[in-house]
C-alpha cells in the first residue's frame, strides 16, 4: 500500500511539473487516501501487536 502512495505521489509531482493541473490533482487526492489508510492500517496492527504479546 505504502508503494502505491509513493508511485501517485511521484506522478502526481511529476504532473504538477509539466503543468497537467487535473492529473496532478487526481494523482495527489489517491495518494492521500492511500497514505491514511496505510497510517490506519498500521496503527491498527501495531496495537494488534501489543496484544497478542
Amino acid at each position: 500500500m505504502l508503494r502505491w502512495t509513493v508511485i501517485f505521489i511521484i506522478l502526481a509531482i511529476v504532473a504538477g511539473i509539466f503543468g497537467f493541473g487535473g492529473v496532478a490533482a487526481g494523482a495527489a487526492s489517491i495518494a492521500k487516501v492511500l497514505f491514511f489508510i496505510f497510517i490506519v492500517l498500521f496503527l491498527l496492527s501495531l496495537i494488534g501487536g501489543r496484544r497478542s504479546i
